[in-house]
C-alpha cells in the first residue's frame, strides 16, 4: 500500500512539474505551488541539504550547500499527511571555489524523502 501511495504521489508531482516549466506563465487554476516565504527555515534547509547529499552520492561530487535562493512547495493541506509535500528549490552550492545554482525537486513524507530532480541552471539566479 505504501508503494502505491508513493507511486501515485510521484506521478502526480511529475505531471505537475511538466506543466509548470521555469519562467512559464502560470494560469492553470490547478496550480497549487506556493512560494516558501522563509527560505532560511531549518526544515527548508534540511530539504536542500538532502538534495545536495543525494546528488553527491549519485554523481560522486562534493558539492556543499551555500544557501536556498528560491523555493516553492506543492501540498494540499488536507492531503499533505497522506501524500506528502513536494519542494522545488533553487539552491546555490559551492563546487570547490566556484558557486553554482541548481534546480531541485524533493518529495517529502516522513520518514521517506526522494530526490526527483537536481539540474544545473545555466545562469546564476
Amino acid at each position: 500500500m505504501r508503494l502505491l501511495i508513493l507511486a501515485a504521489a510521484t506521478a502526480a508531482t511529475v505531471v505537475l512539474l511538466q506543466g509548470s516549466g521555469a519562467g512559464a506563465a502560470r494560469t492553470d487554476p490547478l496550480d497549487i505551488w506556493k512560494p516558501i516565504k522563509n527560505l532560511s527555515d531549518p526544515y527548508v534547509r534540511e530539504i536542500a541539504e538532502f538534495a545536495v547529499e543525494k546528488h553527491n552520492e549519485k554523481s560522486q561530487t562534493k558539492l556543499v550547500l551555500n544557501k536556498v535562493v528560491k523555493g516553492e512547495r506543492l501540498a494540499l493541506k488536507k492531503t499533505a499527511d497522506l501524500f506528502g509535500t513536494t519542494y522545488r528549490l533553487v539552491v546555490e552550492v559551492k563546487d570547490g571555489a566556484d558557486l553554482k545554482s541548481y534546480d531541485t525537486v524533493v518529495w517529502d513524507r516522513k520518514p521517506v524523502r526522494i530526490l526527483l530532480l537536481f539540474k544545473a541552471l545555466k545562469a546564476n539566479v
